[in-house]
């Protein structure tokens, strides 16, 4: 949004108001709408550094107050949304019945603001599109498969099918996640307290006797020291730099774009990422080419609930690939991301004219490969867990004992 500057003439006075929009020509068009009497001109302009604060704090707070919908009531509102529509209930009738009946609030809110977009004349996937943070790509992408195919009730069921396995996954995630997860929160809270009571008595002792200390006591006492005198504040500093990297990630597209390149170079989480999007893409793919869409508008509509920025990009070279008259395996090869057996796979689709066949079968290989992965997780942390905890005891150890032998030993020399 660019920021711009209406002069306004009200009651024989010249007024300069401020505000944004895409062009000069929208410009124009909100200034004759928000502001009473003559509309001077209207120029773009420099955003003042108080009109930029007040944007930057107003977006803030509305990624902080965004919620999303609880999945296993977006997935009951489906559910429910698909048996209305089959049973030839009106979209808006079944949309206020669903957010009159549930007890979620973003689901409500939502839900009812859909429902006054379609009496305004816009479409079920039009209306979504304002909400697609709260309902999630896949819920869009499945909406506009059953407009254009005319089997919206078909494909609501499939939505649920496929938001109900995503859930399940993620619980098998959490599951897995929750040994490792509570024997690491238990190591930092022993950690803590170390650090925060016992170490202070050593360093006591160490200033008594002005030892030298060895590097391992050095970072316990700067550690103890840090804790002590500045633990609320590296607290709120370390609350404030995720609340403000929330903002960046959600507002400015390079930076997101970046933080899901880096991502996708983490041990573990860059599979977890690549074999979880590839399972969707190939399983709503899949869906668009049974229902007979040409292939390029179903990669477009695939690509598009896609949320790793990167991924989604190497996707859309297929798509202009088709565009220009190459085949789909061609593309698919080119992104560097399918094994090729799964070339060779979409290679015999479309030759014996059985892509939609192959098509499913890749997804459900992905599918196995990503369940692999989550049943997995546990031993593949494993590693990185003693790894740390090896760290946190060795750390505090040698910056106790260091310096203790050092002491007994020059005592030691002196008797």
């Amino acid at each position: 949004m660019k920021y711009f500057i209406a002069t306004v003439l009200t009651k024989g006075k010249k007024e300069e108001i401020g505000l944004y929009a895409q062009d000069r020509k929208e410009a124009n068009k909100f200034a004759k709408l928000k502001f009473t009497g003559i509309i001077i001109k209207v120029v773009e302009a420099q955003e003042p550094l108080d009109a930029q604060l007040k944007r930057f704090k107003a977006n803030l707070l509305s990624n902080i107050k965004k919620r999303k919908i609880k999945p296993d009531a977006l997935i009951a509102a489906i559910r429910q949304l698909a048996v209305m529509t089959n049973a030839g209930i009106s979209i808006h009738d079944s949309l206020t019945e669903i957010a009159d009946a549930t007890t979620d609030e973003a689901l409500k809110t939502v839900f009812s603001k859909v429902a006054d977009d379609i009496n305004s004349g816009l479409s079920l996937s039009a209306s979504m599109e304002n909400f697609r943070f709260e309902l999630g790509n896949l819920t869009i992408a499945m909406v506009q498969l059953g407009e254009k195919t005319g089997n919206l009730d078909e494909a609501l069921y499939s939505l649920a099918d496929m938001l109900e396995e995503i859930r399940a996954n993620i619980i098998k995630f959490k599951k897995a996640m929750a040994y490792p997860r509570n024997v690491m929160i238990a190591m930092a809270i022993a950690f803590t307290i170390l650090i925060s009571y016992v170490v202070p008595q050593f360093k006591a002792i160490f200033e008594e006797l002005h030892a030298n200390l060895p590097l391992p006591t050095i970072i316990l006492l700067k550690l103890e020291y840090l804790f002590n005198n500045f633990g609320p504040y590296v607290l709120a500093a370390i609350f404030l730099a995720y609340v403000v990297f929330k903002h960046l990630i959600n507002n400015y597209e390079h930076i997101r774009y970046n933080w899901h390149k880096f991502l996708l170079r983490v041990y573990l989480i860059n599979n977890i990422i690549k074999f979880a999007t590839l399972s969707r893409f190939t399983l709503v793919f899949s869906e668009l080419i049974r229902a007979g869409i040409p292939i390029a508008e179903a990669l477009d509509t695939s690509i598009g609930m896609i949320d790793n920025l990167p991924l989604k990009k190497k996707l859309l070279s297929v798509r202009l690939t088709v565009e220009k008259g190459g085949t789909l395996n061609k593309g698919l090869e080119e992104t560097k991301l399918f094994e090729n057996m799964i070339i060779q796979m979409i290679r015999a689709g479309e030759d014996s004219g059985t892509l939609d066949t192959m098509i499913k079968k890749v997804a459900e290989y992905y599918k196995m490969r990503f369940d692999a992965i989550i049943d997995g997780l546990s031993e593949a942390i494993e590693p990185i867990m003693l790894l740390i905890i090896a760290s946190m005891v060795i750390l505090l150890a040698l910056g106790i004992f260091l310096p203790m032998w050092d002491m007994g030993n020059a005592v030691q020399g002196r008797t």
